[in-house]
C-alpha cells in the first residue's frame, strides 16, 4: 500500500480487526519511510458491477455515489454513519449476489427507496421526490398518499 504523505511504496501493516459489520477490514498502517501513521479498509469485492444508466450509457458501479444519496436522503434523520455505511454495504452484496454484473440504475434506485423505506419514512420521501422527479406539491401528495395506504 503506497503511503500517502510521502508516496513510498514499502509500507507496515501494524494492527487489522474487523468493521461492526464484518463487512470490511480496519488496517492501521505504518511508513518507515516518513513514520507517519494512516487507516485503510479492505472490502471483499464478489464482481465488477456496471450500471446501465436510463439513457443506455454503462459505467462502473461507485458505492460512493450510493452512500451519497443515502446520506442526503438521512440529513438531520436518526441514522448514523455506520448505519448508513451496512445499508449500503447490504446493497452492494444484493448486487454482487444476484448474479448479474450489469445492473440497470433503476434496480439500484428500487433497492436504495425499498432500504430507506424500511428505516425513515421521511427519508424515503426525500429520496423519492429526486429519484421520481417530483415537478409539483401534488407530486408529493399523490406519493404521500399512495405511502400512507401502504400501511
Amino acid at each position: 500500500m503506497r503511503c500517502p504523505f510521502c508516496g513510498n511504496n514499502d509500507t507496515q501493516v501494524k494492527d487489522s480487526r474487523p468493521s461492526e459489520d464484518n463487512a470490511t477490514i480496519r488496517r492501521r498502517r505504518y511508513c518507515p519511510s516518513c513514520g507517519s501513521r494512516f487507516t485503510t479498509f479492505e472490502r471483499v469485492h464478489l464482481r465488477e458491477l456496471t450500471v446501465i444508466k436510463s439513457d443506455g450509457q454503462k459505467v462502473p458501479f461507485d458505492r460512493e455515489k450510493v452512500k451519497r444519496s443515502m446520506e442526503i436522503a438521512l440529513r438531520k434523520r436518526p441514522a448514523t454513519d455506520d448505519q448508513i455505511d451496512r445499508f449500503v454495504n447490504g446493497i452492494q452484496r444484493r448486487l454482487e449476489t444476484s448474479g448479474d454484473s450489469e445492473i440497470p440504475s433503476k434496480a439500484i434506485g428500487e433497492l436504495i427507496m425499498e432500504r430507506l423505506m424500511e428505516v425513515d419514512k421521511v427519508a424515503y420521501v426525500r429520496f423519492a421526490s429526486v429519484y421520481k422527479d417530483f415537478h409539483e406539491i401534488k407530486d408529493f401528495n399523490e406519493f404521500i398518499g399512495d405511502l400512507g395506504e401502504r400501511e
